[in-house]
């Protein structure tokens, strides 16, 4: 039996067909009987769904949906409900989502690049941050796109800070202590080993539960991680000391980009990287001020020993030449790096070894 609905746009179309309005009979039939549906866009992440960066990121989606008319929704997974980085990435594979919010490391495996920026102990202030990424951003986001995923933009994690239950001032202070390695992150697991310390490999999604269980005894994290991912509860000194800077990918499989219409493309791009550029600004002054939130709520910060920051600097440097040819480093990337960082230190810093 016809539903109401539909008796009357069956009537409407008879009505039309006997004024001689042929081809709108035709138009009003095809559209009920094939609505135009939305292109959704399934993104995951691990940030939680109350967190400042859901936020921005589901006022973009929206603006994504009206400039579109609807044709493009752009939904998210928070809370790390769609697993860690490989799983995500396996399920973009699929087709159960089409991409998601990443560590650099996390797609590492389709562009080797992306892990450069976070070697231990390489880039040293925020200045030189600024420096290597307006040089060297560019050409991530290309060749991450040749690798098959198209960059919606970067955004600063910040400068990790090690955090565990005894204070770390020296590199003895790490010694026979378990300390978190991000899964697809070699270099760091390299780095941990060239120092003579113990690195243990977890996923992000498992860092709290390795935490809670002793599986772990130190984390490095920035203040906005460690709080974000509640990491502050299972510690109680935060080392003050940049020892390596993460950054956070949003990133779209690029065939079905691909898929999209020209027009929707634009907009899907235009809209979410203005989105991820406001968190990019807006990073350091939230982890100076995650870093005081967590000194007010009884995570004691602790300072370096001076002598053990050259001593620490100089043992990873001395593993470069062996990182460059290494077959998951991009050693012309790399080069290009230690370039950059040469002749800011040489020509733009008198100060480039003091940490921010």
């Amino acid at each position: 039996m016809r539903s109401v609905a539909a008796k009357a746009i069956f009537g409407r179309a008879t009505r039309l067909v006997r004024a001689g309005c042929v081809a709108l009979a035709l138009c009003a039939l095809v559209g009920a009987a094939a609505p135009i549906r939305a292109q959704e866009i399934k993104l995951a992440t691990v940030a939680p769904g109350g967190s400042e960066w859901m936020r921005e990121m589901r006022a973009g989606a929206e603006r994504v949906r009206e400039l579109t008319d609807g044709r493009v929704e752009v939904r998210f997974y928070p809370g790390g409900v769609m697993g860690n980085d490989a799983q995500v990435l396996r399920k973009i594979r699929i087709g159960q989502l089409h991409g998601g919010a990443f560590a650099a490391s996390g797609l590492a495996e389709r562009y080797r690049a992306l892990t450069l920026y976070g070697i231990p102990l390489l880039l040293r202030s925020l200045d030189e941050v600024d420096f290597v990424r307006a040089r060297l951003d560019p050409k991530l986001e290309a060749g991450l796109e040749a690798a098959g995923f198209v960059s919606l933009g970067f955004s600063e994690g910040g400068f990790a800070n090690l955090m565990a239950n005894e204070p770390i001032r020296a590199v003895e202070d790490l010694q026979r202590r378990k300390i978190w390695v991000p899964e697809g992150d070699p270099l760091s697991f390299i780095a941990m080993e060239a120092l003579g310390l113990s690195p243990v490999v977890l996923p992000l999604t498992d860092v709290l539960t390795g935490l809670q269980t002793g599986l772990l005894d130190v984390v490095a994290a920035s203040p906005v991680a460690a709080l974000t991912l509640q990491w502050h509860t299972k510690v109680r000194y935060r080392t003050d000391f940049p020892v390596a800077y993460s950054m956070g990918i949003l990133a779209v499989d690029a065939a079905t980009l691909r898929a999209m219409p020209a027009a929707d493309q634009r907009v899907l791009r235009d809209v979410m990287r203005a989105a991820m550029q406001r968190i990019d600004r807006t990073a350091r002054e939230d982890n100076r001020e995650a870093a005081q939130v967590m000194t007010e709520i009884g995570v004691q910060p602790v300072t370096v020993h001076a002598d053990d920051v050259d001593t620490w600097r100089r043992t990873v440097a001395s593993i470069y030449p062996a990182l460059r040819d290494r077959p998951d480093i991009d050693g012309p990337l790399l080069d290009e790096l230690l370039g950059l960082l040469e002749d800011y230190r040489s020509n733009y810093s008198s100060a480039a070894a003091q940490p921010e």
